[in-house]
């Protein structure tokens, strides 16, 4: 019976095996995959901002090289001095400064009342919030400009910025945090001779941090980037935003200027990278902790 039996292997120490067994047995093949994910996506802004310090020769050259043979700045030169970025960047930090902090406040309070107070048709009020959110906004912009026409506010600050000051994914975002705030916080100020406006500014608000942080981030973005609606509403040289900007100004007498479309994009995209990079931390934990409420 000794005969058949076989001996059992010993075990090789973990720190004595091959670094790719050790690295494969550590998640290697998952790290792996999320590299390769990162390198595809991470591509295009290298490409972006490379392009953006090439010459127009150097971006039509067959085959495309990655890196500039003579970066320069000149690009971005053009766009500080013949097609007035400060201009459009005003216009655009003005718009998306004021919306943001617009949807801080009204958000919060159609939230905080979504969440803490009993009226009639609340979850009504609540559920046509949620059908908006699948409203595409294009199919909006009709009639917006209508009522911004008949108001007489077309091509002014408060034509791009009114239609955005309480979007409904921020009301959404916030009454779904508040509403895992403990009533008793409440219930207290109230006993102490609080008014709901007190409530909210001197115990609401500070704890919704994150969520806010969330919120600023997303309408800064989208503020930011929008296109459609600044085309439509801004009818003047003077009122055109950023990425107006970039799509009249990008193009030459018979083809598309592309240095100085990469180089406006840089200029585009730094603000929002440079808002999410001081943000990020508030951001994640925002939707994380909106998420389980």
């Amino acid at each position: 019976m000794n005969a058949t039996m076989q001996p059992i292997p010993a075990q090789v120490p973990e720190n004595r095996l091959p670094l790719w067994h050790r690295f494969m047995k550590n998640r290697g093949l998952s790290y792996s995959a999320l590299t390769l994910i990162a390198v595809v996506w991470i591509f295009p802004f290298l490409w972006m901002a490379l392009g953006s310090l090439k010459t127009q020769r150097e971006i039509l050259a067959k085959p495309p090289k990655l890196l500039p043979e003579h970066a320069t700045l000149v690009n971005f030169a053009r766009w500080f001095s013949e097609l007035h970025f400060g201009s459009y960047f005003t216009n655009s930090l003005i718009v998306a400064v004021i919306t943001v902090l617009g949807n801080m406040v009204f958000c919060s309070m159609v939230g905080y009342a979504l969440a803490k107070m009993n009226f009639a048709g609340k979850n009504i009020l609540f559920g046509a919030v949620m059908v908006t959110l699948m409203v595409p906004s294009v199919a909006t912009f009709v009639p917006l400009f209508v009522i911004i026409s008949n108001m007489r506010l077309a091509n002014t600050y408060a034509a791009l910025i009114l239609p955005f000051l309480c979007q409904p994914i921020g009301v959404f975002l916030m009454r779904q945090f508040i509403a895992g705030i403990p009533d008793a916080l409440m219930e207290a100020a109230r006993v102490d001779g609080a008014g709901e406006l007190r409530i909210f500014f001197q115990i609401v608000m500070p704890q919704c941090g994150p969520p806010l942080a969330t919120l600023s981030i997303l309408t800064f973005l989208s503020s930011w980037n929008n296109f459609l609606w600044p085309l439509v509403s801004a009818q003047t040289e003077e009122m055109y935003t950023l990425p107006v900007a970039l799509s009249l100004y990008s193009t030459g007498q018979n083809a598309t200027n592309y240095s100085v479309l990469l180089a406006g994009a840089v200029l585009v995209i730094t603000p929002i990278l440079l808002l999410f990079i001081f943000l990020q931390r508030y951001f994640i934990q925002g939707v994380a902790m909106t998420g389980i409420k």
